[in-house]
């Protein structure tokens, strides 16, 4: 248990490191050099937080139906 809570806790505090970090960039004046000091691609992760979504909808929708019948 202590195995599994110190990967998630590890998880969430790299990805708050990393949009702080890339938040706290936004100080500086040209864009270009914005987009170079980020270190994730934020549009990214949307969009594969959506995909890990809608998979995760359509699985849970999958089971349930399987269940009712």
């Amino acid at each position: 248990m202590r195995v599994l809570f110190g990967m998630i806790l590890g998880a969430l505090l790299i990805v708050g490191v990393a949009y702080v970090h890339d938040n706290g960039s936004s100080n500086t004046t040209s864009s270009s050099s914005l987009a170079d000091s980020r270190m994730v691609n934020w549009d990214v992760v949307g969009a594969n937080m959506r995909i890990v979504r809608d998979r995760a909808r359509d699985t849970w929708t999958m089971l349930s139906q399987k269940v009712q019948s």
